[in-house]
């Protein structure tokens, strides 16, 4: 029996997919949804300390790809409901009765706000584990705080020092990254540090599409700047988590994100090393039947490879090799050659009957015109 079961920060998952933080999270309505699907947990709207309506629309666009998971660009400004709405007691009443995990996720404006929020989810009870999104810039005029290095280390540093810490698994979304030097220097940051998962990948940052007929930006905040996700990024964080199962402590889980909308996509980012995969922008267009058609192929897949959980083939990831035949095409091309053979003495066997025949007719007419019968 194939199980698509894992734990992320200690946490038991029943499934290694579910939500990513953002589409379809913004409502308690939209949150049981996810719990009543085959997701594996349940991932809060990244909140902030108050609610806000994030920026002027249109302010998300998807083009598709072909068959694979469309690209998107988005500049929201983290519209949500505000930490406290998420932390509802209903809210989380009803959350926890669908049996998945609930996990809430933090985007503060400030490091003040930061640390006031996750106060406030540590001393919640119903709260699984807290994901804190470094990827969002949160303070006016630096960098996102996931590639300013100094500012990442001091954020930790206050987090992991805060008197509540350690009362929930934490762990932090990541922008993605590009060059060695940079995976190299976040993963020594992050070893550092108590942190029990890491999420890659955010959106790229600052991407542009352009409506060439109207001769405009395609989206109205920012003059048109965005962060690209979707299909667009799936090799970005296939790269991104790679990369850190190589340079991560052992005991930081991975889990993956980006242009997730097949059981295919899922399969290679476990393989990369994720121990569980988010799905953002396929839960946005298919809604939350999304996560039982993606555990449904992944299952498929790995039943097809002799697979019978995650961690049979998590990690795993093979340098190029000339490729080889699968299990299946051997047991296929065994199965053909059979019937070929099959075929090819049948066919002997209709010939030589046919000859044999023949040459008995063959000699009955000869004896019939001896005997003057013909």
């Amino acid at each position: 029996m194939v199980s698509l079961e894992t734990t992320v920060a200690g946490i038991p998952l029943s499934c290694c997919v579910y939500n990513a933080s953002g589409p379809r999270t913004g409502n308690v309505n939209a949150l049981v949804k996810i719990g009543t699907s085959a997701a594996g947990a349940v991932l809060s709207k990244s909140a902030t300390l108050r609610a806000q309506d994030g920026n002027p629309l249109p302010r998300y666009k998807e083009l598709p790809l072909g068959d694979g998971c469309p690209g998107s660009i988005n500049s929201e400004g983290l519209p949500n409901q505000g930490i406290d709405y998420y932390l509802e007691e209903d809210v989380i009443k009803l959350v926890n009765e669908t049996g998945k995990p609930y996990i809430v996720s933090l985007s503060g404006l400030s490091l003040e706000d930061n640390l006031t929020m996750l106060q406030k989810a540590l001393n919640t009870s119903g709260v699984a584990a807290i994901e804190l999104n470094l990827a969002c810039p949160n303070i006016p005029g630096k960098p996102v705080i996931a590639y300013d290095f100094d500012q990442m280390e001091s954020v930790l540093q206050s987090v992991t020092s805060h008197k509540s810490f350690g009362a929930k698994p934490l762990g932090v979304k990541l922008a993605p990254y590009f060059d060695i030097p940079h995976f190299e220097k976040v993963a020594a940051i992050l070893n550092k540090y108590p942190i029990k998962f890491v999420v890659c990948t955010n959106t790229v940052g600052n991407g542009l599409l352009v409506d060439a007929e109207n001769e405009m930006a395609i989206i109205k905040p920012k003059n048109g700047f965005g962060g690209l996700g979707g299909g667009w990024i799936k090799n970005i964080a296939l790269a991104n988590v790679r990369q850190f199962w190589n340079l991560l402590r052992e005991d930081i889980d991975i889990v993956g994100v980006g242009g997730v909308s097949t059981g295919t996509d899922a399969f290679e980012l476990i393989l990369c090393g994720a121990k569980a995969v988010q799905v953002g922008t396929k839960h946005w267009t298919e809604g939350a039947v999304c996560f039982d058609r993606i555990s449904s192929e992944l299952k498929d897949i790995m039943k097809r490879k002799g697979y019978k959980s995650i961690s049979d083939f998590r990690g795993k990831l093979k340098p190029y090799s000339k490729p080889s035949v699968s299990k299946a095409a051997q047991a296929k091309s065994s199965s053909n050659v059979e019937k070929s053979g099959f075929m090819a003495n049948l066919h002997m066997r209709l010939v030589m009957d046919f000859i044999v025949v023949f040459f008995a007719m063959f000699c009955a007419i000869l004896v019939a015109r001896e005997r003057g019968l013909l």
